[in-house]
């Protein structure tokens, strides 16, 4: 029930972001959530689209560098501690947070949430059985 995450290396120079997004924007993929971070030369730019497979070429043919990555997508509620609570069912199972980052779209009573952690499956069954609701590739396309 993973989704397709997107990172593409980038240099950290002006323009850069713009020439992304506008390369996207072009091939009618929608970003869903992002995250960067960067060094003085290099970022890295984790991307949910609306369409992995053109995103991955349309950027390749531009010569950026990407890697695709399987990440475990959570809904939580939109209230204090309740971001906490799905991370502590991570802990108590042993599984340990690579990064986080947040979808840019949430609903009136939800928040989806990004992981990469070491187990994808681990991750999602504890999840599940702690009763959160895994966001699957089909619901980020209705994002």
């Amino acid at each position: 029930m993973a989704i397709k995450q997107l990172t593409v290396f980038v240099e950290n120079r002006q323009g850069t972001m713009v020439s992304i997004t506008d390369t996207l924007s072009k091939h009618n993929v929608n970003l869903r959530a992002l995250s960067i971070a960067e060094t003085e030369d290099f970022g890295i730019l984790r991307l949910i689209v609306n369409d992995e497979e053109t995103a991955e070429k349309v950027l390749r043919e531009e010569g950026y560098l990407i890697k695709i990555t399987d990440i475990v997508g959570v809904k939580i509620g939109d209230a204090p501690g309740k971001l906490s609570a799905a991370l502590k069912v991570l802990d108590d199972n042993k599984i340990n947070i690579e990064y986080l980052y947040a979808f840019m779209a949430r609903t009136e009573k939800h928040a989806y949430v990004v992981l990469r952690v070491e187990d994808n499956a681990a991750a999602e069954s504890a999840l599940t059985r702690a009763g959160f609701h895994l966001v699957t590739e089909a619901d980020v396309a209705k994002l």
